[in-house]
């Protein structure tokens, strides 16, 4: 059996601008550590301001001819990268498996499979974009936007580099990448793969570093046409806020606190082991999670019991390990800001149903937290209203379907959400009055062609299938 202990460390010298892996600007580095084994397991360049620079004069160079090819060229570069992600699969998810922790055969399924599939499902997805329409006596055009700035979170780190960069260079734009610090090899080697498939110098650029150096200079920059933003609210506004001093576009994926309904005629013997399941995926650290659980008050106690039992069959351990359903957090300073969550829940008086900030019990490093399941949660506590980002889940009480909606829809946040009920069209008809930019219908499957983002403080625009293609477009209007 593979295991963590057993990774080579991944050193890289050099950022990926202009076609080449060049030399950076400073001296700074960034340690990439395990987050099962607590080692340090690679590092990557800090690049600094003018290396973003750099990047972005070499993508501003490139954007006339690149978005001069025709679509039938882009859309074979994009297939040619899907297919070199997936003959790759093994390794590219054995590092985020260490970088991350996610367990080994989901990050395979999820980590490496799901943007394979978007870069691959690009040339369906062109198809179904009208690039130019007959509006009455005009004709609209869909040309490329220009040089898109891409800044990436760390907890699905290649796939969210997948859903900026594939329609990006679908459609035409050159890119600058800054992938997250905690969680950056995964981007080399997608700067190698997109660099064998026969991209242009300068279309795409990779440029590892601080949100503060490389992420200011891009979102700053008057030669970046948009910023493809996912992380927190936070840093969101301020990428906002400086994107505005060159009107720029902005599009945002940011947090979340997403609410699950679970109506009083509901199966629970299956909506509850799956709600735990869309809490506890990636051990928390997912923007969608179902974090809210909103069940009748009538059945709070066999919900509790079913919850218990879901969360007790979450093995901790090794994500290389095939035994293991939940891994570490990816880092000790994200530990401690679910403990100290857990502790705020606690002092404000949730009902602890099991787990708990304690270090849990048999495992001897790692960054984990116990799987976490809080009842009687009321909407003015710190675990009803902040993102945790941890496998920590609230249950809230309520008496009406009117309350549950209402409760679902008190929060700043509008990412996702679910609902389940043994009547399909009662469940849709809650669904209809969610105010959030998704939701599952009785534990419906993600589908990575619908469009992906969030209502209110969740972020602006969407990614994913045609929708995201369309981020990455201008309008024009000829008329005739």
């Amino acid at each position: 059996m593979a295991s963590a202990t057993a990774q080579e460390q991944r050193v890289h010298e050099q950022l990926f601008i202009d076609g080449e892996w060049v030399k950076p600007s400073g001296s700074g580095r960034i340690e990439v550590v395990n987050a099962f084994t607590e080692q340090v397991m690679g590092s990557v360049p800090a690049g600094d301001a003018l290396d973003a620079q750099r990047a972005i004069a070499a993508a501003r160079r490139a954007f006339p001819e690149w978005s001069a090819t025709p679509l039938s060229e882009r859309l074979a570069l994009t297939t040619r990268i899907g297919e070199a992600l997936r003959s790759r699969s093994e390794e590219i998810a054995a590092l985020i498996a260490g970088e991350l922790g996610m367990p080994l055969k989901l990050a395979e399924i999820i980590q490496v499979g799901l943007p394979a599939t978007t870069f691959s499902s690009m040339a369906q997805v062109a198809g179904e974009v009208a690039w130019s329409e007959q509006i009455g006596s005009s004709i609209v055009l869909r040309e490329p936007l220009g040089v898109v700035a891409a800044i990436t979170p760390w907890n699905y780190p290649l796939h969210q580099i997948a859903a900026k960069v594939a329609p990006a260079l679908a459609a035409g734009c050159t890119v600058v990448l800054k992938p997250a610090g905690i969680t950056p090899l995964n981007s080399f080697v997608l700067a190698e793969i997109i660099a064998q498939a026969g991209a242009p110098a300068g279309v795409f650029n990779l440029v590892s570093g601080s949100g503060r150096e490389v992420g200011e200079t891009l979102a700053s920059h008057p030669d970046v046409d948009m910023v493809s933003f996912t992380g927190s609210t936070l840093v969101g506004r301020r990428v906002s806020e400086l994107a505005a001093q060159t009107v720029k576009r902005v599009a945002m994926e940011l947090g979340g606190k997403s609410a699950n309904v679970i109506l009083d005629d509901a199966p629970l013997e299956r909506a509850i082991p799956d709600g735990v399941a869309k809490c506890f995926l990636n051990s928390g650290q997912t923007c969608s999670a179902l974090t809210r659980m909103i069940v009748p008050r009538r059945m709070l106690t066999q919900v509790e019991e079913l919850a218990a039992a879901a969360a007790a069959a979450y093995t901790l351990g090794d994500p290389f390990d095939a035994a293991t359903r939940m891994g570490p957090l990816v880092s000790s300073e994200q530990r401690e800001s679910v403990r100290e969550l857990i502790r705020a829940g606690q002092a404000e008086g949730a009902k602890l149903i099991c787990g708990g900030a304690e270090p849990p019990a048999g495992v001897e490093h790692g960054y984990f937290v116990a799987p976490t399941i809080f009842s009687e949660v009321t909407p003015e506590m710190r675990i009803a209203r902040e993102e945790i980002f941890g496998p920590v889940l609230a249950l809230m009480p309520y008496e009406s379907e009117q309350e549950a909606i209402e409760l679902a829809n008190a929060t700043i946040y509008g990412l996702a959400g679910g609902v389940w009920s043994a009547d399909s069209a009662r469940a849709r008809r809650v669904a209809d009055q969610m105010r959030t930019g998704q939701v599952e219908i009785n534990g419906g499957a993600f589908n990575p062609l619908a469009p992906f983002g969030g209502y209110k403080q969740s972020g602006n625009g969407r990614e994913l299938g045609r929708f995201g293609l369309e981020e990455m477009l201008e309008v024009k209007a000829l008329l005739l």
